[in-house]
């Protein structure tokens, strides 16, 4: 694995242990030798996650969107940044920028990112490993959602097997590495009649 994509929130955010894992995120990213591919602003957890790999030298490739540049503060310290014209282009460059993805603490532009990337996945549109970092228990309660859409037979049982799960980023890291894709559903099989 040799890039991954974090979504994560433009914000502190109130817990510092999330602030802190952030960061540490971003070093064990430079540590071994993965680029991050993140959202390219230098404020919050985002801004975190890139001082972490940034300061123990790591490479980071920030992607964001024109409109994006001034509200979100760019950062101007990166190895590589891209702007896209859209939030899409943004979420496209990623995808194809990156091996795998890790959904850290945020709020809405996060689990939007997470959730359209876990929905290209269960489509069969890519086959890449897709990571939670629960955070100091931060995904509980949405994990216990997405085990309700299961229950409540909404969600198929085998797509959650699509997200990876841990509060560690190095178990996360070992279960991405191990990761094995699932077939593409058969309804999505063009070549079935």
């Amino acid at each position: 694995m040799h890039s991954l994509a974090v979504f994560c929130a433009s914000s502190d955010g109130t817990d510092s242990f999330i602030f802190e894992d952030a960061y540490e995120v971003g070093v064990f990213l430079a540590r071994h030798k993965i680029e991050l591919i993140y959202g390219g602003s230098k404020l919050g957890l985002m801004g975190q996650v890139a001082r972490g790999a940034l300061e123990n030298n790591g490479i980071v490739t920030g992607v964001i969107p024109e409109f994006l540049k001034t509200k979100e503060v760019v950062h101007t310290g990166l190895s590589n940044l891209i702007t896209t014209q859209d939030m899409h282009q943004r979420k496209l460059k990623m995808h194809d920028l990156s091996d795998g993805f890790i959904a850290l603490p945020g709020g809405f532009g996060t689990l939007e990112e997470l959730f359209e990337i876990l929905t290209w996945a269960q489509l069969g549109l890519h086959k890449k490993p897709i990571g939670i970092l629960n955070s100091h228990g931060y995904y509980d309660d949405l994990l216990e959602m997405m085990n309700n859409m299961v229950r409540k037979g909404l969600l198929r049982e085998e797509y959650m097997n699509l997200v990876l799960v841990s509060g560690s980023i190095l178990e996360l890291y070992e279960n991405m590495l191990n990761f094995k894709p699932m077939p593409v559903p058969k309804w999505m099989n063009k070549d079935q009649t």
